[in-house]
């Protein structure tokens, strides 16, 4: 790889991987990207599912991923997915795909289909043709902290979900139907909930890209009062989590919080981010604009789940975060 600095840890989950056929979907996705990566690290034979070749292309020789592309869409009826799924036989499916986290995407329709009745589809069709070799997870599946929507506490997975956007309610619709399939059929899936990801590749209207762009043109950037707190993890670090889910054998459960487990201000992150960019603390202005009626308040995730599941938790702090992410963005531009 380009940059050595963001290898997956060299572990016995890694080689796990070797030589073994894994389909992702949303392949060429901000965390897709980074998944797909490391299967290619791990030595894995991956099957890179994404909306339209030439544009996923650009991205793979970017990132790193090499990989069988297939140009696919993902509301197609479960014929098409059969017939992919019966040719490569896969041992392990990730689903990196979901409509709705960039607040461009506000079709009810493609939420309902991409969040909730792709995992339906996903479900049936590995419940049928799964490599009966593979002793880890059939189905690995991008859930979000959305779904727990005003749930109070430590949003243990075991909390009562309350989604107040359509994107949490879909995603939440997804994760039910993965559970469902989990109890009545042979299918070992699991959803992993999403927090706070930043990195290389996230869309250019969220907070470190935005910080990025200002160190780089001298402008000033128009902020929320930055007082909510969230649990951010860099993107490489839910990769490897991801794949360490992916690896483990059958259990109880089916879904599991995939974060840090330590809160940080959106403005400590700022001024973290603005420290390691050498922006003038002037050119932020917190306050300007106001919190999303939306945004969560809650205590730090409880992520004693995660950890019990795979032996460990991400390891890079924002500091790192945003140095890697500088450093992969310069070397990779």
């Amino acid at each position: 790889m380009k940059n050595s600095q963001e290898k997956p840890i060299n572990a016995e989950f890694c080689a796990k991987y070797q030589g073994v056929k894994v389909v992702v979907l949303g392949a060429s996705g901000f965390i897709g990207r980074w998944v797909a990566r490391a299967l290619c690290e791990c030595g894995a034979k991956v099957y890179l599912v994404v909306r339209d070749r030439k544009s996923a292309e650009a991205i793979f020789k970017q990132y790193g991923v090499t990989g069988s592309i297939v140009e696919m869409d993902l509301t197609a009826g479960a014929e098409e997915f059969v017939e992919l799924f019966q040719k490569i036989n896969p041992a392990i499916t990730f689903n990196l795909a979901g409509y709705g986290v960039d607040r461009k995407e506000r079709d009810e329709t493609l939420s309902q289909q991409i969040n909730t009745e792709l995992v339906r589809t996903l479900c049936g069709v590995i419940s049928k043709v799964q490599d009966q070799s593979w002793t880890g997870q059939h189905l690995v599946h991008i859930g979000s902290a959305l779904e727990y929507g005003i749930t109070d506490g430590d949003l243990s997975e075991d909390s009562l979900p309350a989604p107040t956007t359509s994107y949490g309610q879909t995603k939440l619709a997804g994760t039910r139907l993965l559970s469902e399939y989990n109890e009545r059929s042979h299918l070992n899936g699991m959803t992993a909930r999403l927090f706070t990801v930043y990195g290389p590749g996230e869309h250019d209207g969220r907070l470190l890209p935005a910080l990025i762009g200002i160190a780089s043109n001298g402008q000033s950037l128009d902020l929320t009062a930055g007082l909510q707190e969230r649990d951010f993890t860099y993107v490489s670090d839910v990769a490897e989590g991801l794949l360490r889910i992916g690896s483990t054998a059958s259990t109880n459960t089916s879904i599991v919080n995939l974060a840090t487990g330590h809160m940080l201000a959106v403005r400590e992150f700022s001024e973290i981010a603005a420290t390691s960019l050498s922006i003038p603390a002037e050119k932020l202005n917190y306050g300007a604009i106001p919190t999303r009626e939306e945004e969560m308040q809650h205590a730090p995730v409880a992520v004693k789940r995660f950890k019990q599941l795979t032996g460990w938790l991400p390891q890079i702090d924002v500091k790192q975060g945003v140095r890697k992410t500088v450093e992969f963005l310069q070397s990779h531009g």
